[in-house]
């Protein structure tokens, strides 16, 4: 049974941006580094940005929960790297 859009993150839509390709080189060569694709770590960034700005407009679960828990999950990252 799908589940409702309201309390997941399980659709996706494509988001095309036009990019430097020097930039993108190196981005992806950093996210390989860590272990991570490109798209996990734009969709974290988009997250961040979401729930950073949102200037008090409710937010589901599903946004700050997830982030939340990626957030955690990164930091452990960042230290073995960092």
């Amino acid at each position: 049974m799908p589940r409702s859009n309201q309390t997941t993150e399980s659709r996706t839509a494509r988001f095309t941006i036009l990019i430097d390709p020097r930039k993108k080189k190196i981005f992806e060569e950093i996210c390989a580094a860590q272990d991570l694709t490109p798209s996990q770590v734009v969709r974290k960034l988009i997250r961040q940005y979401v729930i950073e700005h949102a200037a008090g407009r409710p937010l589901p679960d599903w946004l700050t929960v997830q982030g939340k828990r990626n957030e955690s999950d990164q930091k452990g990252a960042v230290s073995r790297n960092g």
